[in-house]
């Protein structure tokens, strides 16, 4: 068939047309990447041919109260590849894993991984100095060694519970992960330009993003506080081969914590070498139990605020036991206290006497009094892991059970939470959530980026209820239970507390938790310590294996504080076998003869030197010492002196 030129014609115009539509869109095409996403394009292009060595930032240093460095960084590099520049894996590999004491393969899988960069772990990350630089004499292609931070735990095993430890890139317990975030800094890094086999590309520039450190950490803590109770703990450990023993002091006023520990213990710095439960559970919160007589401040405040008793006027017979749904409750003194008034209740932390008090307000007060002072719930503390605690549903809550709880049994609370409690009816009323972390600072400039104010959770009671409770408990620990707590100079308040272990649901008759919670002075609280240790061998109370505990860390802490002795305390009553504490009369003077003759002495001599007279002594005239003990007297004659 004959095709006309026409037709040829038309078919060379239509193609020629096409062509040029198809030439005009290719064209805009070009020209829309060119300029519309040319910026675009070459960004992805840059993050494809774009390496990146890190460089970390150091993370905060955490302090104590005083600015003393509980933890802080070292250096540690870390080893990483770039698995395009290495040249031989395998040789790489074996000479890596000499170096780096982990095995060939691992290291060869690693370092074969299609990946930008790789870190050789976990033997390669944050090693020391000396195996940094083995890495880098090596000269192996694809090899770079990155700066890296390792934390250092300079005091051990102190405060291990609060500070916490890290892992590779943050925070893992204590405050370390509660703060992880402010403490961690954002980290830095050099950048440079490679082709696709990893090639640096010439004539292109490095970057260099600085790392941003993280913020240091003032804690509410004093590192001498805290070395006392742990010191305390430790001898308590051994002294009564105890399970556990559990320690906190509280400044009263604004619920920041001053000490906390638990034992056993471990170094957060080597946590691997010690059992997981060890760090995991940080049993001052953690821990649930029956709280037994320290619980009875909750019902004594209660009692108070409602006026349902007067400490002075109202009596109570005690016949050791009391009947209440059937179910026979004893106190534990056998034969019980007889007639006494209910501050010797108090003072003697007698159980059917509590009861009475717990029958006073009836279980709709009493409870309510119990979840305002903040049990049944989580504290709040800055750290992780605590606990609620447990209190009866108010529906299952009968006769018995209101009179169990009264004196601290059929609860379970955990120290954090008895601490707290105790603090707002010693301090005015007041309920603060309990805190470790006090102060932010720059790390570079040094500077307070921040402060943490006391939180005021609730007011519970009235000054003037609280102003009658820490006289009852002075009273307690002069006149009652607590004396084994009595400090001479010292006003202090506190109550014991000797709680059953509740073991596969029943109660054990062997094994028990004694507390005491003591406070100074007790007039003007400074400081409130709670010490709990979990079946002491031997004698299971808390007056005689805990409250000496207490004294010991109140004694030392008092005085570290400044708080000066008095003498307006309550005088202490001591019972049979029990040593007095005396003051020391002047004897510079006297001959020794006069000394025997003229003054009823309750102490031993011990002479120094010669002559007629005493010329000096040791301890001082007017010092208090426990009756019995030695004083030196240095002789001599008048005019010696």
């Amino acid at each position: 068939m004959k095709v006309s030129s026409v037709t040829v014609r038309r078919r060379l115009l239509t193609a020629l047309i096409a062509s040029g539509i198809l030439f005009a869109a290719l064209i805009l095409r070009l020209a829309y990447v060119q300029l519309w996403m040319g910026g675009e394009l070459a960004s992805k292009a840059e993050d494809l041919w774009r390496r990146d060595i890190p460089f970390a930032a150091k993370r905060g240093e955490i302090w104590d109260r005083s600015g003393v460095r509980l933890t802080y960084n070292i250096s540690s590099p870390s080893v990483m590849a770039i698995p395009a520049q290495i040249k031989d894996a395998r040789a790489t590999a074996a000479q890596l894993a000499t170096v780096l004491q982990m095995n060939e393969d691992e290291i060869y899988a690693l370092i074969t991984k299609r990946e930008s960069k790789v870190y050789i772990k976990p033997g390669g990350r944050k090693i020391t100095e000396e195996k940094a630089a083995e890495v880098r004499n090596l000269v192996l292609p694809g090899i770079e060694v990155a700066e890296d931070n390792k934390r250092y735990y300079p005091f051990g095993t102190l405060a291990a519970h609060i500070l916490g430890f890290t892992g590779i890139d943050k925070g893992l317990t204590g405050v370390e992960a509660s703060y992880n975030s402010e403490l961690n800094g954002i980290n830095g890094s050099v950048s440079y330009m490679s082709d696709g086999g990893g090639r640096v590309i010439p004539n292109t520039s490095e970057e260099y993003r600085a790392p941003k450190d993280g913020l240091n950490l003032q804690l509410t803590i004093d590192k001498n506080i805290q070395s006392y109770l742990e010191r305390e703990l430790d001898q308590a450990m051994v002294q009564h081969q105890a399970k556990n023993a559990i320690g906190i002091a509280m400044d009263p006023k604004t619920g920041e914590i001053l000490a906390m520990s638990a034992r056993p213990t471990y170094d957060p710095g080597n946590f691997r070498d010690f059992p997981s439960e060890v760090y995991n559970r940080n049993l001052p919160i953690w821990m649930t139990y029956e709280p037994g007589s320290t619980f009875k401040i909750i019902t004594l405040a209660a009692a108070l605020e409602e006026k349902k008793v007067d400490l002075q006027r109202d009596t109570f017979f005690d016949p050791g036991y009391v009947e209440v749904g059937g179910a026979r409750l004893r106190c534990w003194k056998k034969g019980g206290h007889g007639s006494q008034s209910f501050l010797q209740v108090v003072e003697n932390s007698c159980n059917p006497g509590f009861v009475a008090l717990g029958q006073r307000l009836g279980k709709e007060t009493l409870f309510d009094y119990i979840r305002r002072f903040g049990f049944g719930q989580k504290t709040g503390i800055d750290l992780g892991g605590e606990e609620n605690g447990i209190l009866f549903k108010l529906s299952r809550v009968g006769p018995v059970e209101l009179a169990t709880t009264a004196f601290g049994q059929g609860v379970s609370v955990t120290p954090i939470q008895q601490i707290t409690a105790v603090s707002a009816a010693i301090n005015g009323g007041r309920l603060f959530e309990p805190h470790v972390a006090k102060a932010w600072y720059n790390p570079d400039t040094g500077q307070k980026v921040k402060d943490v104010e006391p939180k005021l959770v609730r007011q519970v009671i009235s000054e003037q209820t609280s102003k009658q409770v820490r006289e009852a408990l002075e009273s307690v620990v002069a006149k009652g239970t607590g004396r084994p707590a009595f400090i001479d100079g010292y006003r202090v308040g506190g109550k014991t507390g000797t709680a059953q272990k509740v073991i596969n649901g029943r109660y054990s008759p062997d094994e028990h938790i004694v507390s005491f919670i003591g406070f100074a002075p007790a007039d003007d609280p400074k400081i409130v310590v709670y010490v709990a240790i979990d079946d002491p061998a031997g004698i299971q109370f808390g007056g005689v294996v805990a409250a000496p505990v207490v004294k010991n860390i109140m004694t030392d802490a008092l005085r570290y504080m400044g708080v000066e002795p008095r003498k307006d305390q309550l005088a202490r009553e001591y019972r049979y076998g029990e040593t007095k504490v005396v003051e020391v009369p002047d004897l510079i003077g006297h001959t020794v003869s006069d000394i025997f003759e003229d003054m009823n002495m309750n102490f031993r001599l011990e002479k120094f030197g010669s002559g007629d007279e005493v010329v000096n002594q040791a301890p001082k005239a007017g010092e208090r010492v426990e009756q019995g003990s030695t004083i030196r007297i240095y002789m001599g004659n008048h005019t010696d002196s």
